[in-house]
C-alpha cells in the first residue's frame, strides 16, 4: 500500500541548491499515456520492470502524493501545459472530432515560454490537444519542431507521423522505439543550446501491441494477453527512458538537464471485448497499488499518478516527498527552475514547487479539484476535491461513462447511452461540425448520488465512505467544490468560439 501522510520532507544538504537562470538548464518532461501508480516498478508488486524509471526515482525526487487534473488524457495534458484548471483550457474531453480537446487560443504553454525565453523546443510523441485545425497544432502553440501524431492514439507498427508539415509513413519500427531515437536525436542536436523537450510517449496506451519476445516473460507468469502485453509495453518505454538518460551523460548534460517523468492519468481496465482472447474477462486484473478506480474516475486510481524529477547536484536523489502535488503546478515550478519568465497570459492555478525541492516545506497544501464527462462539463457526476487529507466525491452517475450495452444496467442507462452514441455519430458524419455547438443529448438530468467522504490519511484506497458521520464536513466540502466549477466553467464559457 502507498503512504498518504506527509512523513519525508526533503531536507536540505550540502550540495543541494538550485541553479536557476545563470546555467540555463535544460527541461525534459516526458509523460506516459494510462501508466498506473502500480505500473512503475517501485510501487508495484514486483510484476512489472521498470530498471531504468527506478534509476531515475533513485537519482531524483518522486512526489508521491501527485495528482492528474483529469482521469482522461487531452484535460490533464493541457493543465500540464498551461497550469491551468482544463476547464479554463477549453480541454474538457478527450474527443478531437469535436474539438472538445482543444487549448484555447488564449492559453500560455510550457513551450510558449520557453521558446519565448530562446529555447530551441521540440515535441516528440501523442499531441492530443488539438487537431484537424492548424492553429491548434503542436507548431502554433510553442514547438518549433513536432514528430508525431495529433489525436489520441495510433498503431504501433502501422503509423504516419507529422514532421512539422510533413507526413511521413511507417517503415516498421516500433513506434515507442522511434520516439526514444527521436528525442535523442534532437538532443544530440541542441547539446550546445538550451532546449525544452516534450517527450509524451502514446505507451500503455491501447491498441496493446509489443513483439512477442517482450510478453512472453510475463505471460510465463499466468497474466492475460493484455495485462501481459501492457507490461512489455512499458518495459519497452522504460528501456526507451534508459538510453534518454545515457545520451545526457554521453553528451555531458545531465547535470545541466532537469528531467521530469509521470503519466497523464490512471490505467486502463476497461478492455475492448474484440481485443481479448476467448475466456479473457473484460476487466483486467492489473496491478495498482491498492487505489480505487481507474482512468475515467476521479476516485484515486485514476488520478494519482507519481511525478519524479532529476536534476543531479540541485534535486536531492533518491528522496521521497509525500506533499499534495498536481499537474498544475509544473508550468510555474519548471519556469522558476530554468529562470523563465511566463508571457503574459491568464491567471496560472498552481504554485511553484521550487521551494520544496530546495528543501522548505510549502506554506499550505492547496485544495484541488477534479471534474470529468463525456462531451459537456456537469458538477454531478464523477467530481472531488481535496482539502488536507479528506476527498470528498461525487460519484459517476451510472451509464454516463461507456458505450457498452454490457454496462447499462437499466433502461435510463440505455437511453442516455443511445443519446450519446447518436451525437457522436451525428459529428463524425458532418466534419463541419466540429466548429459548431455541440447538442446535448435530449435527456432530462439524472439526479446526482450521494455524495462520499474520505479520510485518505487511513484509507487510502477510499473503501470507507465516512459521509454520514461527517455531514458539517461533506456540506462545507460541497460548497467548495460547487464554487471551484461555477469558477472554472464561467472561464470556459468566456472563451470566444472562434478560438476554440
Amino acid at each position: 500500500m502507498i503512504p498518504v501522510t506527509s512523513a519525508n520532507s526533503i531536507p536540505e544538504g550540502p550540495g543541494f541548491r538550485l541553479r536557476m537562470a545563470s546555467t540555463r538548464p535544460n527541461v525534459i518532461l516526458i509523460v506516459a499515456d494510462d501508466m498506473g501508480y502500480g505500473d512503475f516498478g517501485c510501487f508495484s508488486d514486483g510484476t512489472v520492470r521498470t530498471p531504468h524509471l527506478d534509476r531515475l526515482v533513485a537519482g531524483g525526487t518522486c512526489f508521491r502524493q501527485h495528482y492528474s487534473a483529469s482521469p482522461i488524457c487531452a484535460p490533464a495534458r493541457a493543465a500540464l501545459l498551461t497550469g491551468r484548471y482544463p476547464h479554463r483550457t477549453g480541454a474538457i474531453t478527450q474527443h478531437e472530432i469535436h474539438g472538445l480537446d482543444r487549448i484555447a487560443l488564449r492559453e500560455v504553454t510550457l513551450a510558449d515560454a520557453f521558446r519565448s525565453a530562446g529555447y530551441a523546443t521540440s515535441l516528440v510523441g501523442k499531441w492530443h490537444n488539438g487537431t484537424f485545425d492548424r492553429r491548434f497544432e503542436p507548431n502554433a502553440r510553442g514547438f518549433d519542431e513536432f514528430t508525431g501524431f495529433c489525436g489520441g492514439w495510433t498503431d504501433y507498427y502501422r503509423y504516419h507521423l507529422r514532421r512539422n508539415d510533413s507526413v511521413a509513413p511507417s517503415d516498421g519500427t516500433y513506434l515507442t522505439d522511434l520516439l526514444t531515437a527521436e528525442a535523442e536525436e534532437f538532443i544530440g542536436r541542441h547539446r550546445n543550446d538550451p532546449f525544452f523537450l516534450y517527450l509524451p510517449y502514446s505507451a500503455p496506451h491501447s491498441p496493446f501491441q509489443a513483439r512477442d519476445e517482450w510478453i512472453a516473460p510475463y505471460r510465463e507468469r499466468g497474466l492475460s494477453r493484455i495485462v501481459a502485453t501492457t507490461y512489455a509495453m512499458i518495459e519497452r518505454m522504460d528501456a526507451g527512458i534508459g538510453r534518454i538518460l545515457d545520451t545526457l551523460a554521453e553528451t555531458g548534460l545531465a547535470e545541466n538537464t532537469i528531467v521530469a517523468f509521470t503519466s497523464d492519468n490512471g490505467p486502463a481496465f476497461f478492455n475492448p471485448p474484440y481485443m481479448l482472447e476467448p475466456g479473457e474477462p473484460t476487466f483486467n486484473e492489473r496491478y495498482n497499488s491498492g487505489l480505487r478506480g481507474s482512468k475515467g474516475w476521479i476516485y484515486e486510481g485514476g488520478i494519482r499518478v507519481p511525478m519524479v524529477v532529476r536534476w543531479p547536484g540541485s534535486v536531492p536523489g533518491g528522496r521521497y516527498a509525500d506533499e499534495l502535488t498536481h499537474f498544475t503546478d509544473w508550468m510555474p515550478t519548471l519556469l522558476s527552475l530554468a529562470g523563465v519568465e511566463r508571457p503574459p497570459g491568464p491567471p496560472l492555478d498552481g504554485c511553484d514547487l521550487a521551494p520544496l525541492l530546495a528543501g522548505r516545506p510549502l506554506q499550505a497544501e492547496p485544495r484541488q479539484f477534479w471534474q470529468w464527462n463525456f462531451y459537456w462539463p456537469d458538477i454531478g457526476t464523477n467530481a472531488a476535491m481535496r482539502d488536507g487529507n479528506w476527498k470528498l466525491v461525487r460519484p459517476m452517475i451510472r451509464g454516463t461513462r461507456f458505450f457498452s450495452d454490457d454496462l447499462c444496467v437499466s433502461d435510463e442507462d440505455r437511453a442516455r447511452t443511445a443519446a450519446f452514441v447518436e451525437a457522436d455519430i451525428k459529428h463524425k458524419e458532418n466534419p463541419a461540425s466540429v466548429l459548431a455547438p455541440l447538442p446535448v443529448p435530449n435527456l432530462k438530468p439524472q439526479q446526482p448520488e450521494s455524495p462520499e467522504l474520505y479520510d485518505l490519511s487511513s484509507d487510502p484506497g477510499e473503501q470507507r465512505d465516512v459521509a454520514a458521520q461527517h455531514p458539517d464536513r461533506v456540506c462545507r466540502m460541497l460548497a467548495s467544490l460547487e464554487e471551484w466549477f461555477e469558477d472554472v466553467e464561467q472561464d470556459r464559457k468566456s472563451i470566444e468560439r472562434h478560438d476554440l
